[in-house]
């Protein structure tokens, strides 16, 4: 089992840069593959970004790609959400998840979710 705290979360300016955290605790990091969802009002959830277990790899949604970045850090047993270049369309609560094995772009294939922490972006 592992459980996932998020924080950073804010109201920014459209240009502006947030960083987001997800903390885990209960197993280790390092074999979990994990990933950033968002979810608007009124919207599914979506794909942001993830990661693999070793930090080896990355994937991101078309949306974020080249303002966003995903990192890890398993000796603190955290992963990061640094955004950058932040437009009022990325205003979401932000949700990280973690998965045993691969990782994965789909929210269903993702055992364990944080709280969500909320993403506002000012036009």
């Amino acid at each position: 089992q592992v459980q996932l705290v998020e924080s950073g979360g804010g109201l920014v300016q459209a240009g502006g840069s947030l960083r987001l955290s997800c903390a885990a605790s209960g197993r280790t990091l390092s074999s979990t593959a994990m990933g950033w969802f968002r979810q608007a009002p009124g919207k599914e959830r979506e794909f942001v970004a993830a990661i693999s277990r070793s930090g080896g790899s990355t994937y991101y949604a078309d949306s974020v790609k080249g303002r966003f970045l995903i990192s890890r850090d398993n000796a603190k047993n955290t992963v990061y959400l640094q955004m950058n270049s932040l437009k009022p369309e990325d205003t979401a609560v932000y949700y990280c998840a973690g998965k045993a094995g691969l990782v994965a772009q789909r929210v269903p294939e993702y055992d364990y979710w944080g709280q969500g922490t909320q993403v506002t972006v000012s036009s």
